[in-house]
This record gives structure tokens, sequence and C-alpha cells, in this order.
């Protein structure tokens, strides 16, 4: 049987599984395989900071929310993971049209998964931000 989520599903699952206020983050499920992801945010102004700049929330919750749905790329499915730590690097401001976010599954175990997530502006390929996560899993 073939567990392979397609971007489509991905979406699915954010939309059936996740909060509604991360919902409003506009993320888009561009690539999703076994223990990786790619996700897009644009920027939108209700996103932004004084300056042009994304906020480190919005970001957070980007890598977090990609790091899960690697997790369910890794499994076929959605786990009701709950975030252990997450532990976010900010490199640079983020600015442009959109941030892409590569998340993917260092380790799995029984009851931990570990992700790290690689957060960058669409516009230059510049990275903004680096993030890793330790999932509890059920």
């Amino acid at each position: 049987m073939d567990t392979t989520l397609t971007p489509a599903a991905a979406r699915t699952l954010l939309a059936d599984h996740f909060a509604p206020w991360v919902l409003d983050l506009g993320l888009d499920v561009i690539q999703i395989d076994a223990g990786q992801t790619l996700t897009r945010m644009p920027l939108t102004p209700r996103l932004m900071r004084t300056g042009g700049i994304v906020s480190g929330q919005a970001l957070a919750a980007q890598a977090d929310t990609s790091m899960v749905l690697a997790l369910a790329g890794y499994v076929g499915d959605f786990v009701p993971a709950g975030t252990v730590t997450l532990d976010t690097q900010f490199l640079r401001p983020g600015t442009g049209s959109a941030i892409v976010c590569r998340a993917t599954i260092i380790r799995a175990g029984r009851s931990l998964a570990f992700a790290r997530a690689e957060l960058s502006a669409e516009d230059t390929g510049k990275p903004v931000a680096t993030a890793t996560a330790t999932l509890a899993l059920p």
C-alpha cells in the first residue's frame, strides 16, 4: 500500500488538523515526500512588523507547522505530535513576497521525532531563519 502524501492531501491535513490562526498564515504545501516538506508563506500586511519585515512569530509558526507536516510525510498520514522544543535562529530580516520553508525529519523513534527547518526569502533565495524541533509522538 502506497502511503505517500501528495501536496493536495497535505493541504487537506493542514485545513483539518491545524488551528484557525495557523491557517491564517496562508501556508501552501508545495512538496511533500518521505520525511520532507516544502511550504510557502505569502508575506501579507498582517504578518509584517515595522520596517516591512515578517514577524519572527510567523516564521517560527511556519517552521513548526512545516516540521509537523514533514512528520506526516514520513509516516504517511497526520500525526497529532506535540512540539516539545522549538529552537529558532533568525539570520536576517525576512522581506519580499514570500518565505519558503524546507523541513526535514532527522530521526523518528517510537516516542520522539527530531526535525530541522530552513526558511529563505523566495525572491532572493537568501536564508532568513533556521529551526530545530523535538516532537512528541502519541
